[in-house]
């Protein structure tokens, strides 16, 4: 998969309702009537499974992660497992970039895309156990010019409201704008214009959402949000090898480059830059260092006898707070989120919370804990996402909970991923017309429009062509003419999957010259529904 855009940021519900209708629910998070065991005290049930069963799970783990290296052909793996307080098993598989000879260990570190979610949630509940802010918060409060189309949501939307993706704010939005090298303040600044959908009634995912929430917090604790969450959470759980902040990860000299898969080889040819949604997007860390974050997750804020996350604060986190996928049949499951991790039960341990991360530009990552038998996994990889981190933390999670694999977790991971895909564009698989209308003269074209949302798009000749430039990245794309005033552009970034087809449509000619450009890709959101924001205007 060349490139899994707004779907790469989120594999959550999607996926999560594969899992959870085969029974496992790796991408769900967890809450169930089962007591957590907590460092210092011991769990009030019995035990839920035989230890000698996950110890059986956790020696099959170098076969797993083999069998995954080759069936998804990943450049690199990390594993780390969690249990009973201890780090049992931690382990690094083929290399930091293909074609160099440098291997992968469990202290390489990798970018964790949306485990990042997870992971910034504690941070959060870290703050509100100071009672620096309190989950109901209102983001307004330390955001005061922060806006969203509805003023009421905008004077109540609060901290939970997105960290649970029920803010009304649509999938992904905000995305495509950072895609084209907005900033963090300029991406929020243009949230208000963004459609909503009723507000705490839909589960939308949303980066930056989730962003304008770790922002207020930051606020609040008079600091920003890589700064805060060095000193709440990587400080105390002495993860040294974790930051929130890009320029620390590209500094690692114990490094996984990312890779995409193009034509079915994984290449290093880009890197992801996500400070902009950092709190949602922004950490990288390695398998050891994540795995000292799930065992504080599994003991209820305690780590190394210290109270790093005040219990109460970490445990709404992991409470489901809304469905974020339903069960379609009487037999299925539904899938549910907290804050900030997904949530589900098992039949066998019960609470499950975990949260899968993904680039395009190569990073694919996945945690599953399991706080019922005081266990956690941690895959991290270092190639496009294809299900393969899912993949191992599932096969492994099954085998310690039934004893034994009960589902095929590559072929259904790996077909979740690739139903994501697909390319966007209405002229995708269309033969450009053999006999097109022609266009005007491109002078009738050439010049600024004006998108409220976008700003300004420059439309210029150059080497006999005609090009269209957006954003502050001035990202460049080449125009074709299609028929008439119609033409198309490969749309390229993070937001884009391999083989879509953009239509670029000049409309409304005056004195000579077009007075209007509709961008296809541009005026379409991640839930494919057309949003006018595309339209620019001179």
């Amino acid at each position: 998969m060349t490139a899994l855009p707004r779907a790469a940021r989120r594999p959550v519900a999607l996926i999560a309702s594969a899992s959870l209708v085969a029974g496992v629910g790796v991408l769900a998070t967890v809450t169930a009537g089962t007591a957590t065991p907590s460092a210092g005290r011991a769990a009030a049930v019995p035990p839920l499974v035989p230890d000698a069963q996950v110890q059986a799970a956790i020696d099959q783990l170098d076969t797993i992660a083999a069998d995954m290296m080759t069936k998804s052909g990943a450049p690199g793996m990390s594993i780390a497992v969690t249990w009973k307080g201890s780090t049992v098993y931690a382990k690094g598989f083929g290399v930091r970039q293909v074609g160099k000879p440098a291997a992968v260990d469990a202290d390489t570190v990798f970018q964790l895309a949306s485990v990042s979610k997870s992971v910034g949630a504690t941070v959060v509940a870290s703050e509100v156990t100071k009672r620096t802010v309190s989950w109901t918060t209102k983001v307004s409060r330390y955001l005061p010019t922060f806006a969203l189309a509805d003023p009421y949501v905008t004077r109540n939307v609060t901290i939970a409201d997105m960290y649970a993706h029920r803010s009304g704010l649509r999938e992904h939005a905000g995305d495509q704008l950072e895609d084209l090298g907005y900033s963090r303040a300029q991406v929020l600044a243009r949230l208000r214009l963004e459609k909503l959908h009723s507000f705490r009634d839909v589960y939308a995912y949303t980066n930056f959402g989730m962003t304008a929430a770790g922002e207020a917090v930051a606020r609040a604790a008079r600091t920003d949000w890589a700064s805060l969450s060095q000193r709440d959470i990587y400080g105390p759980l002495d993860m040294t090898s974790t930051s929130s902040r890009f320029a620390d990860y590209i500094s690692r000299s114990n490094r996984a480059v990312t890779h995409r898969l193009i034509n079915g080889k994984y290449v290093a040819d880009t890197v992801r830059q996500p400070d902009a949604e950092s709190p949602a997007a922004g950490v990288s860390s390695s398998a050891r260092d994540m795995a000292k974050w799930l065992t504080m997750v599994l003991h209820s804020g305690q780590y190394d006898g210290q109270q790093v996350v005040g219990e109460k604060a970490l445990e709404q986190a992991g409470l489901p707070h809304i469905i974020s996928s339903r069960a379609k049949t009487l037999a299925g499951r539904s899938g549910f989120y907290g804050y900030g991790f997904n949530v589900d039960t098992t039949p066998a341990v019960g609470t499950r919370l975990s949260h899968s991360g993904a680039f395009s530009a190569g990073a694919a990552t996945n945690f599953v804990a399991l706080p019922g038998i005081d266990l956690g996994i941690v895959v991290l990889t270092n190639g496009s996402p294809v299900g393969a981190p899912e993949a191992v933390a599932a096969t492994f999670s099954d085998l310690a909970q039934n004893g034994s694999v009960t589902q095929d977790w590559w072929t259904i991971y790996h077909d979740a991923y690739t139903s994501l895909a697909g390319p966007a564009g209405a002229l995708v698989g269309r033969t450009p017309p053999t006999n097109p209308v022609p266009s005007h003269r491109a002078a009738a074209y050439v010049g600024s429009y004006v998108s409220s949302y976008y700003g300004a798009a420059r439309v210029f000749v150059a080497h006999r062509a005609l090009w269209l430039q957006l954003g502050p990245n001035r990202t460049t794309y080449r125009l074709r003419h299609w028929s008439g005033d119609r033409f198309t552009f490969i749309p390229t970034g993070e937001s884009a999957m391999t083989g879509s087809v953009s239509i670029a449509d000049f409309g409304a000619l005056r004195s000579g010259r077009t007075t209007r450009l509709t961008l296809e890709f541009y005026n379409t959101d991640a839930e494919k529904q057309k949003t006018g924001l595309g339209v620019f205007r001179r």
